[in-house]
Order: structure tokens, then sequence, then C-alpha cells
């Protein structure tokens, strides 16, 4: 039997794999894309300033340091792009099983209750981890001339439709601004 802290290593071990999923998002200069972990730094970033007092920015931090771990297994899902959600919930959700799975169990159980509760979205602080797991992409295209937005060929309307729901839900004055955003650059692209 292994002991916790050999568990706890081999698991740091596997999650460097993150680094090495590509997403479809640009970096802000445009020189290439981000992986998976560079995206849950920033997201975690984006919770240190932007987090309400209110919410517990801990926890929010965690979600997101963790939300994109499965991506290890399954890949990245773009937003744009076309799939089974069912199957795509099974196989994340086996992931998270196998790779939380790796810790100790203490450990294991607590960062697949949080995993869960990011997925589920129903806390004050889960949603707000979603809003941001949207802004980031959203605000990476707005300041990329569009990024993944004219590669897809995504509307304005699309935009709305696909990230506002979950900014909204987590934060009614960031979706004000995220929106505004969104309404600049499609004004400024002609699209």
């Amino acid at each position: 039997m292994q002991d916790d802290l050999t568990r706890q290593l081999a698991f740091l071990t596997e999650i460097d794999a993150l680094k090495s999923v590509v997403r479809q998002s640009l970096i802000a200069d445009r020189s290439r894309r981000e992986n998976s972990a560079e995206h849950s730094w920033h997201l975690a970033m984006f919770a240190l300033v932007l987090a309400p007092q209110a919410l517990d920015k801990g926890k929010i931090v965690s979600m997101l340091l963790i939300h994109d771990i499965v991506e290890i297994d399954v890949g990245d899902a773009p937003i744009h792009g076309v799939h089974d959600k069912a199957a795509l919930e099974l196989a994340e959700a086996a992931a998270a099983k196998r790779l939380f799975g790796l810790l100790p169990e203490g450990q294991a159980t607590h960062l697949l209750a949080l995993w869960q509760e990011f997925e589920a979205a129903a806390t004050p602080e889960a949603k707000f981890a979603k809003s941001l797991d949207r802004l980031q992409p959203l605000m990476l295209n707005t300041l990329t001339g569009g990024g993944t937005w004219t590669e897809s060929n995504v509307s304005e309307q699309q935009v709305y439709e696909r990230y506002g729901p979950a900014i909204q839900d987590g934060s009614p004055s960031l979706w004000a601004r995220a929106r505004e955003m969104v309404r600049q650059h499609f004004a400024r692209s002609g699209a």
C-alpha cells in the first residue's frame, strides 16, 4: 500500500499533463493558443481579483484550479464545438474519479466533491467560478480580434447565448461589462 505522500506526488506528477492540453483560445498577444493549465491559473487570478467579498475566494480558486483536470483524459471540449453532452459528462466524471482517486482517500473525496460542485453550478461560489470560466475566453476573443469566434464563424447572438447565461448567473455586473465588450467587438468587426 502506498503512503499518502507517494500518492500525492503521483497525483501532482499526473496533472503535469494538463500543460499539454491545448485549448482553442489564443493568448492575448495572439502568439499561440493557451493550454489548460494556463487557463486554470488565469481563472484563479480572475477569482482573486474579481470575487465579491461575500463569497469564499479560497473555494472559488480551488474549483478553478481543478475544474479542467479531467481534460488530461478527455481533452478540451471547445464551447463552439459539437459534442455529445451526455457522453462527455460521463467521460469527465470517469476522469475525475480516476485522477482524484490517485490521492489519499480524504483528499480524493474532497477534490472530487469540489469538482462536482463546480460542475453542478448550484452554489454561489460554483456559479461565480462558472461565470469566470466563460468570461476569460470571452475576454481573450475580444482581445484577439475575434479569435475562435472568427475561426468558428460565431455570431454576436451565439456569443450572447453561449456565454451569457453562465456569466449572468454568477455575476450580473460581470455580464453587463462582458456584453458591452462583445457589442464593441462586433461593432468594430462589422460582423
